[in-house]
C-alpha cells in the first residue's frame, strides 16, 4: 500500500509540474486573448457586424466572400454567438454564400483565439489565420456551386432576440 501511494505521489508532482509549466508559458496569451476578445466585444462587436449587414446591399458577387471571411475572422463572437446573428443576417437579405464564409472563419478564428495561437510561435499562428480564412473561402464558394439556385440555411426555428448589451456606459457592458 506505501509503494502504490508513494507512485501516486510521483504522478501527481510529475503532473503538477508539467501543467505549472504550461500555464506559465500561456497565462499572459490568455489574459490578454480574454483582454483583447472582451475589448473587441464591447467595443467594435457591433461596427463589425453593421459593417458585415452592409454588404448586403453591394453587388460584390463572388468576390464578397473575401471580405466575408475578414469580417468573420474579426468578430469576437464563438459559434453559438455566430449562429443567431448569420439567423439575423440572412432574415435581412444576406446572399447564403457570403454567409458561410462569415459564419465558417467566425466558428473558426476569433482575435481571443489568435492571440492563443501567438503562444505557439509566428509559424503557427500564420498557418492558423491562413488556414481559417481559406476554410471560410472554401465554405462560401461550395454553398455558391452547390446551392447557387436553392437555400441552404434554414434559420426559420431562430428568432432575434434582443441584445443584453444595452447598457448606455460602456465600461459596464
Amino acid at each position: 500500500m506505501t509503494e502504490l501511494l508513494t507512485v501516486l505521489r510521483r504522478e501527481i508532482i510529475y503532473i503538477w509540474y508539467y501543467f505549472e509549466i504550461q500555464f506559465r508559458q500561456i497565462c499572459r496569451y490568455w489574459i490578454l486573448g480574454m483582454l483583447i476578445g472582451s475589448l473587441i466585444s464591447v467595443f467594435a462587436k457591433d461596427k463589425i457586424h453593421s459593417i458585415f449587414a452592409g454588404m448586403s446591399n453591394k453587388k460584390w458577387g463572388l468576390f464578397g466572400i473575401i471580405p466575408a471571411c475578414i469580417l468573420g475572422i474579426a468578430s469576437p463572437l464563438c459559434m453559438y454567438g455566430t449562429i443567431p446573428i448569420a439567423a439575423s443576417f440572412r432574415k435581412q437579405g444576406m446572399r447564403e454564400d457570403w454567409l458561410a464564409a462569415f459564419m465558417m472563419s467566425s466558428i473558426l478564428l476569433n482575435p481571443q483565439l489568435i492571440i492563443y495561437s501567438a503562444a505557439l510561435g509566428t509559424t503557427a499562428l500564420t498557418v492558423r489565420i491562413v488556414t481559417c480564412f481559406f476554410c471560410g473561402c472554401a465554405a462560401g464558394l461550395l454553398v455558391f456551386l452547390f446551392y447557387r439556385n436553392r437555400d441552404f440555411f434554414d434559420f426559420g426555428s431562430f428568432e432575434e432576440k434582443a441584445s443584453h448589451d444595452t447598457h448606455p456606459n460602456l465600461m459596464i457592458r
